[in-house]
């Protein structure tokens, strides 16, 4: 599970285009926390706790406790918006989140055991569909990443969904079909070289049907 971080925030009073244009001059993002059938809270944040919640990759499945001047908000980001130009985060939405509130994450796939896989040592690849899975968790059990097992995979077989473990009670959010994470693919090295035969022979029949039209 993603552990909790917490950090400081400023209660806005006022909400809107104008409001929130005058928190970015303060050097500060603007952003809202809502759910949990409570009034929508607006505040402002520094933007370094962002950035570094984004750069460590787990900014999105981490659960964050806001110390609003003194009352603590537990929220998970769901939205950030960026400058077009140079991607400084302008918004963040958090959702308010209870110990018992289910949740939807996006979760990282990592793959072990490459080496164990006799397609990928015979030359295969491994062709990833998914880098990431959407799952149904609580908000105070969700993983930090799911793993898919390599081991004894060889060119032509398939990662699903039902071949990764998942922690009790997380659930995949697609749930009418055993949907693909990854393929052990042939090797591209040798598509290309029979693409590059192919040519050269394109090339010889060229070469032979221009000497014949010569000689007619």
């Amino acid at each position: 599970m993603a552990d909790a971080t917490t950090f400081s925030a400023v209660k806005r009073d006022r909400a809107g285009k104008g409001a929130a244009r005058a928190v970015r001059r303060e050097g500060l993002v603007p952003c809202v926390v809502y759910g949990e059938n409570k009034d929508p809270l607006s505040i402002s944040i520094d933007p370094r706790v962002i950035m570094k919640g984004l750069e460590a990759g787990h900014f999105f499945n981490t659960i964050y406790t806001i110390d609003v001047e003194g009352s603590n908000e537990r929220a998970l980001p769901r939205d950030v918006q960026f400058h077009p130009v140079s991607d400084a985060p302008l918004h963040v939405d958090f959702l308010r989140v209870g110990r018992k509130t289910r949740i939807s994450v996006n979760i990282p796939v990592t793959f072990l055991n490459e080496e164990a896989s006799p397609g990928l040592d015979q030359g295969g690849q491994l062709s990833v569909i998914r880098h990431e899975v959407e799952l149904s968790c609580q908000a105070d059990a969700i993983p930090s990443e799911v793993e898919a097992d390599l081991t004894g995979l060889e060119i032509g077989d398939t990662v699903r969904i039902s071949s990764i473990p998942l922690p009790e009670g997380v659930t995949p959010v697609i749930t009418d079909r055993d949907f693909v994470i990854a393929n052990i693919i042939q090797p591209k090295i040798a598509e290309a070289a029979e693409t590059e035969d192919e040519a050269e022979e394109g090339e010889a029949e060229a070469e032979g049907e221009a000497e014949a039209a010569t000689e007619e």
